[in-house]
């Protein structure tokens, strides 16, 4: 079957690649032709841990044989075990658990679970700043050209700040507000940390209004910074704390950890069909396992500052090179003009990337990306810093 029939009966709204992947194992993807390919996307920081990993694949395999779905109104051990594990995992105050299917929902459910506990309507969030794209999290998405269509269905009671400006944040949250919304590293923003003293007093607002702070680590959890969660560099914990992509590696599971503010929820207020199944628990709990047995986060710091350093340096005699900046394995190099043309070189090279607006290419490796998979891709950017037709 060619890959035009393949096609043909899938709505095409995605960007085209030119890719018909077949295969995963570690850091590797493989197409049809048998091309390999170094993925630096992590399919959009999900395969923290590799693609196809055999302790995750195995855990799949077991569970699918004992019970797939079970819904919230019964118990089952693999939700309580993997809640048990978030919690231990988790900053101090972060010690109940709902589950979702992927990030946006986590937003969603967030969203809800602040403006019900509060009574208020009105949310903060950040200029920059990306939370999903169904109605309630693409609410408080900032960027526009995700907005446009759907401005008629989006709340009026969303405000938005400038991320990292300390004094309007201070202007703008008041006891009329439900929630502050961030990331701690704006992942499809471009790779922008925050500022210490910003999120200090994001939870120092919240304290003082009783607005309920949430940090969105859907991309920046399970070890992607260099910790487990984003938030232990700052050491501020946040009222809820929403989490996804990485955590099923690739399966379908998303969680809300939440402190006591929020343990008075009317029953019914919310609710997933398929959130908790015990299939997307038996996948969380052996890629958390795996994660932490074979101390996968240890060596992000080191890998991080080594190809930041290592593509700073070889990119710094183009002309076309602003710089790179990022946290852990969540890196962006920004260029002075667009970068869709490079994108697609480095594409045609083995290395899949993920261009962030129109002049910033975004990496998000596997954590367990070696260090010889590091340099071919600093070769790789080498070789096209001295090609002249992107």
């Amino acid at each position: 079957m060619s890959v035009q029939d393949q096609k043909k009966h899938l709505l095409q709204i995605f960007p085209d690649y030119g890719l018909n992947i077949v295969r995963g194992a570690g850091s590797k993807l493989w197409d049809n032709s048998g091309k390999e390919y170094i993925d630096c996307s992590s399919g959009w920081g999900v395969s923290n841990i590799g693609h196809s990993n055999p302790s995750l694949s195995l855990a799949i395999f077991t569970q699918a044989q004992e019970l797939i779905t079970c819904p919230g109104v019964f118990e089952n051990p693999r939700r309580e075990e993997l809640a048990s594990l978030l919690v231990d995992l988790a900053p101090d105050g972060l010690n109940q658990v709902f589950f979702t299917n992927s990030g946006t929902e986590s937003v969603e459910a967030a969203l809800k679970f602040a403006i019900a506990s509060t009574g208020r309507k009105k949310v903060v969030s950040m200029m920059r700043g990306f939370h999903g794209r169904s109605i309630g999290s693409l609410g408080v998405t900032h960027k526009k050209k995700y907005r446009n269509l759907f401005e008629h269905l989006l709340s009026p009671d969303v405000q938005f700040v400038p991320f990292n400006n300390s004094q309007k944040l201070s202007d703008i949250v008041t006891e009329e507000t439900a929630a502050v919304i961030l990331e701690l590293v704006q992942g499809e923003g471009g790779v922008h940390i925050a500022d210490q003293r910003f999120v200090e007093l994001a939870r120092e607002l919240c304290d003082k209004t009783g607005a309920i702070l949430i940090f969105d680590e859907v991309q920046t959890g399970f070890g992607r910074t260099g910790r487990i969660f984003a938030t232990d560099h700052f050491g501020v914990s946040p009222d809820i704390l929403c989490l996804a992509k990485a955590l099923g590696e690739g399966f379908p599971v998303g969680a809300l950890l939440l402190s006591d503010k929020l343990d008075s929820l009317p029953k019914g207020i919310h609710g997933t069909t398929f959130g908790g199944n015990p299939l997307a628990m038996a996948a969380g709990i052996a890629n958390l396992r795996y994660l932490i047995d074979m101390n996968i986060v240890e060596e992000v710091p080191e890998k991080g500052h080594f190809l930041m350093e290592s593509l700073e340096r070889v990119l710094s005699t183009d002309h076309r090179f602003r710089l790179v900046r990022g946290l852990g394995l969540m890196i962006a190099i920004e260029f002075k003009g667009r970068v869709q043309r490079l994108a697609e070189l480095l594409i045609e090279n083995g290395i899949i990337v993920i261009p962030t607006g129109r002049n910033t290419i975004r990496l998000l490796p596997p954590l367990i990306i070696t260090f010889d998979e590091i340099r071919r891709v600093i070769k790789v950017f080498e070789y096209l810093s001295n090609d002249n037709t992107w």
